[in-house]
């Protein structure tokens, strides 16, 4: 998952950023509104992670903002706002769901990952199935031909990409974008075509189709011989 974080508090914005780092996903982390506002009018993200406390305009004020402007990606709340009238209210703007702090960070993860369930069709589904593939977005465990398969950070996150649009072509640059954050520098011109090669060689050839012009594909699963 590519995950926008908005906390203004420096210590537990840099632990939640760098342990869903460590689970797997890119995450761009901002500590007030106007940044994350811009970085949501350009980025494609999975899901918004949103502190309620921030200073200047209040996270409930931003949130009725997207939500009135048309946002759609699901929001999790973070607050320390733990009254029953309070957590209403950020349901009824548009929260998906809540966590009171302090935060457990695997609950967090799990949250998010049940929200995107929902968000994709996925909402009983623990594991993705497409044809012999086998993928659990909980444990990032890949399974080809009920045989384990080893894939990089990287190739993992490519691949839940894939999984996560069967029906798209997807350009270089959304790819891309779902792939580095912000913070993680330029990736090398080749990175891409390099991980898909990767994702071809270790599961199979045609996992992944080009189309030429376009960008890039997942296969049908009957042709992936």
């Amino acid at each position: 998952m590519r995950l926008l974080i908005l906390e203004d508090d420096p210590q537990l914005g840099e632990a939640l950023s760098g342990g869903l780092r460590q689970q797997g996903h890119v995450v761009d982390w901002f500590t007030s509104g106007p940044p994350a506002d811009a970085a949501l009018r350009g980025t494609p993200y999975d899901a918004l992670v949103l502190d309620l406390g921030l200073p200047g305009t209040d996270g409930l004020v931003w949130l009725r903002r997207w939500r009135q402007g048309g946002l759609a990606l699901p929001v999790l709340v973070l607050t320390a706002r733990d009254t029953l009238e309070q957590r209403i209210e950020g349901l009824d703007l548009g929260a998906d769901d809540y966590l009171i702090k302090p935060i457990a960070l695997d609950e967090l993860a799990a949250r998010l990952r049940a929200m995107l369930r929902r968000a994709t069709g996925r909402a009983t589904q623990a594991e993705w199935v497409h044809g012999d593939l086998r993928y659990d977005p909980a444990s990032k465990q890949v399974r080809w031909k009920d045989k384990p398969v080893e894939l990089t950070g990287r190739e993992t996150a490519l691949l839940e990409v894939l999984l996560k649009n069967p029906q798209r072509v997807l350009s270089k640059n959304q790819l891309l974008e779902q792939l580095y954050d912000w913070g993680g520098g330029e990736p090398e011109s080749n990175a891409l075509e390099v991980h898909i090669h990767h994702l071809r060689r270790k599961i199979a050839p045609g996992l992944v189709r080009t189309i030429r012009g376009l960008g890039y594909a997942l296969g049908a699963a009957e042709d992936q011989a």
